[in-house]
């Protein structure tokens, strides 16, 4: 019996750990509506596992592409919630700030320059809220990093 308990306990670990998170197309939660994955620090295409389909990685506070590790391969570097281009930390390479459950453009925390909102999983277009205007919706907490990651992927991906 114990062995058996020992034996559940570390498969339930085991899948808990290797657990994906999936990125939905809008409000759909349909698997043939997955337009990414998250897992092990690699966001996947679609619901793939082949390190072929890896869009991007995160290693520490950097985004990379693909499965790289080089310095010339980062494509994003996020500290305090503002995410950088590439490897710079001046402040004119500030792609966005990530702050309260908006997303700006650049380094402006103004309501009129909101690129997304995000609330409960859910990413919706500007400053709306409404249904209609969900780009995305994630199935899972994530870091800011791994959402950086996540939005590159949906962003730039297709």
């Amino acid at each position: 019996m114990k062995q058996f308990l020992l034996i559940a306990t570390m498969m339930l670990t085991f899948s808990l750990v290797n657990a994906q998170t999936k990125v939905f197309k809008g409000t759909s939660a349909y698997s043939s509506d997955v337009l990414c994955n998250l897992n092990n620090s690699k966001v996947y295409k679609k619901t793939s596992s082949y390190s072929s389909d890896v869009i991007c990685n995160i290693s520490g506070s950097k985004v990379y592409k693909g499965t790289s590790s080089y310095s010339s391969d980062v494509l994003y570097n996020v500290s305090d919630g503002k995410v950088y281009k590439g490897t710079s930390s001046y402040s004119s390479d500030i792609v966005m700030t990530i702050k309260d459950g908006k997303i700006y453009k650049g380094t402006s925390t103004y309501s009129s320059d909101v690129i997304a909102t995000i609330k409960d999983g859910k990413v919706y277009t500007g400053n709306s809220s409404y249904s209609s205007d969900i780009q995305f919706t994630i199935n899972g907490y994530v870091t800011i990093i791994e959402f950086v990651a996540i939005w590159h992927a949906v962003k730039y991906s297709y």
